[in-house]
Order: C-alpha cells, then sequence, then structure tokens
C-alpha cells in the first residue's frame, strides 16, 4: 500500500504530513541537539545528515515489507514549521506488527503535542494500516516518552537493562505495547 494519499493526518491543533526536502532546516533544528539525539542512540545530526533524512522522508510511501517506515512531520494546523516528528516502522508484515516513535523539538515540549500527534498515528495504524500490535521502545532515562507511552494506554512489557550503548554509554529500554483491541479507533479527529 502507498500511503501519501491517506494524508496529511489532522488533529485538533495538528498535521501529521510527510517531509518535504524543505524541511530540513526544522530537523535540523532540533535532530542535531545531543540532547534529543542521546535518547535516539545515536550520533546528532550535521545539516547535511537532516538534508538527506529529510529527502528520505519524503520518498518513504510504502506500507506493505518488514522494514517499511513512514515518518510524518508534526506541525501546527494554523503556523507554518515543523514540531517534531512521529513514525511507524513495520516490524514484521505477517503478523502486523509496528513499532511507534516520536520525536519533538525540546522548545515544543510540554504541550501534548507528542502525546496528541502519537494518539493520531496509532489511530492511523490500526484503523487505516491493519497493524495488531503497535510498541515503543525507550530509554528508561527518557519520562517525557513514558508518559506518552501511559497517556496513549499502553501498557509496559519490558524492562531491557543495559542493553544498547551509546558511545562511551550503556542505555536500558522499556517496551511499551499495545493491540488494536486495546487503542483501535484513537484517531486523532
Amino acid at each position: 500500500m502507498d500511503v501519501a494519499s491517506l494524508l496529511p493526518l489532522t488533529t485538533a491543533r495538528l498535521s501529521l504530513r510527510l517531509f518535504t526536502p524543505g524541511d530540513a532546516d526544522d530537523l535540523y533544528a532540533y535532530q542535531s541537539l545531543p540532547s534529543v539525539a542521546r535518547y535516539l542512540y545515536r550520533p546528532a545530526h550535521t545539516r547535511e545528515r537532516s538534508e538527506q533524512v529529510a529527502a528520505e522522508r519524503a520518498a518513504q510511501t510504502a506500507w506493505r515489507a518488514d522494514g517499511d517506515k513512514l515518518a510524518l512531520a508534526v506541525c501546527r494546523r494554523d503556523e507554518p514549521g515543523v514540531l517534531g516528528e512521529v513514525s511507524l516502522t513495520l516490524a514484521d508484515a505477517r503478523a502486523a506488527q509496528a513499532e511507534i516513535g516520536w520525536t519533538l523539538d525540546p522548545g515544543h515540549q510540554g504541550h501534548g503535542y507528542a502525546t496528541e500527534a502519537a494518539a493520531a498515528l496509532a489511530g492511523f495504524a490500526f484503523d487505516t494500516l491493519g497493524v495488531h500490535r503497535l510498541y515503543a521502545r525507550l530509554d528508561v532515562e527518557n519520562t517525557g516518552s513514558v508518559r506518552v507511552c501511559e497517556r496513549l494506554g499502553m501498557r509496559r512489557e519490558a524492562h531491557l537493562v543495559e542493553n544498547d550503548l551509546d558511545g562511551d554509554r550503556w542505555g536500558s529500554e522499556y517496551i511499551y505495547a499495545a493491540l488494536s483491541a486495546d487503542l483501535g479507533s484513537r484517531s486523532g479527529d
């Protein structure tokens, strides 16, 4: 399935749309921050990497095979600019399992945007894409994302201790998940 024709997703305050190459500056503004990259277990983006990522994400619209990824820019409906992003990765097409994620510019955190955007994407995953199980992997120290998972009604299924190495720092992860029967029909509007 090509999801481009099904977008954007909208909520009361937000529009979730495909990235465009023109979003590179907004993407770089938060993806270049060490405080953001820390929870993504990768180095902060360079300007060049942000340009590559914006272009790659603009072209990612397939949803059919393991590894297909949909990354959407989170924007206010009434203002220009990208506040952050939400993503879905098809982890197992046969079992209809997908990983959900979100990253928000720290300047836009604390307003409920991550929860609103993630709820809209979860609803889309269950109601439109036919996902059976949605899960999120997050650093245990990322308390903001823990709260988002809990607000969404996801359950904590695992605590993986020192399972990932970020440079020279061992990180531990929580895995939260929900089934379509748990969260289905929660789309944004």
